[in-house]
């Protein structure tokens, strides 16, 4: 449940969202198993991975789960088929097989071999705090993201957003190594990527080093930009932190993650409605604490 990467989406204009209305629209999208012919299905399904519920309500946030299901068909056993037929067809007929014949035979066993193959399950998580114009998402690249959104804006009908941060923050971040101007509530750890500006400029990452170093410093005074760089916040979690604003490797610390720990084990689902209230309060509180700190809407703050 506890999200191990963010992407923040800022919403535009306002979302009015009627949970009666909001369960009708998610289910018509709802997750179906794969049929025997489909590669890939995706739809939405219960946060807890159990009951009718299609989204759950904490505070001002609505959790929401997408799940999806592909038919794992390696294209190393479709070539090797593949090979094996036409082989077979030119011994016996003395001919090569032409470039469309191919095709339809590999369509040809794609379709024999679909129902034969496994599944694979996988989940994408995210959030939407209304009172805050915020939606987030668990995912480390922008692709991943935007399928997120993409079937969420299909079953609501429209979703207004754009990336938190709509500029590069590389320059900010290389100021807190060259300048020592670290915002209070953030500790930089040992950790980071480097590059220089132009295309294809070197690039240089960093583990279990000291960023001050002189080391780091003559990268730095060579004309490198930190495009990651790994930090503590407040004392409630640690994270790569991406110029675009991208969170990956994202850790709560154990003062965080054992506030619930009083909730029975046998309680399980409120201890996952406790732990995402609690987890989603501390995501809002970093978006807007760099919302702040790196001026990304001075026209509306959260």
């Amino acid at each position: 449940m506890w999200f191990k990467n963010l992407k923040f989406y800022r919403i535009t204009s306002p979302l009015e969202l009627d949970e009666d209305k909001l369960q009708d629209d998610l289910k018509e999208f709802g997750f179906r198993p794969c049929g025997s012919q489909e590669q890939a299905t995706q739809g939405w399904t219960s946060p807890f991975s159990k009951g009718d519920a299609l989204f759950h309500s904490a505070g001002n946030n609505i959790w929401l789960n997408l799940k999806k299901q592909e038919r794992l068909l390696p294209s190393s056993v479709v070539n090797a088929q593949l090979a094996e037929k036409v082989a077979t067809i030119e011994a016996d007929t003395g001919a090569a097989v032409g470039k469309k014949a191919k095709q339809d035979l590999k369509q040809e066993i794609i379709h024999q071999l679909l129902p034969k193959a496994f599944t694979k399950d996988s989940f994408t998580q995210g959030f939407i705090s209304v009172a805050n114009n915020l939606v987030v998402v668990d995912a480390g690249s922008d692709g991943k993201a935007e399928f997120f959104l993409a079937h969420l804006r299909k079953a609501i009908g429209s979703l207004p957003v754009v990336p938190l941060a709509r500029r590069s923050l590389s320059a900010e971040f290389t100021a807190w190594l060259t300048e020592g101007n670290v915002p209070s509530a953030f500790s930089i750890l040992e950790e980071a990527e480097l590059r220089l500006p132009q295309d294809e400029g070197g690039i240089v990452r960093c583990k279990n080093q000291d960023l001050t170093s002189d080391e780091i410093q003559s990268h730095l005074d060579a004309g490198k930009v930190v495009m990651k760089i790994a930090v503590e916040w407040d004392e409630t979690l640690s994270a790569i932190l991406q110029e675009d604003l991208t969170v990956k490797r994202l850790k709560f610390t154990d003062m965080i993650r054992e506030k619930n720990d009083d909730i029975p084990k046998e309680e399980q689902l409120a201890k996952m409605d406790a732990d995402f209230s609690l987890m989603a309060g501390e995501v809002v509180r970093l978006a807007n604490s760099l919302t702040e700190l790196f001026e990304l809407d001075e026209e509306q703050r959260f």
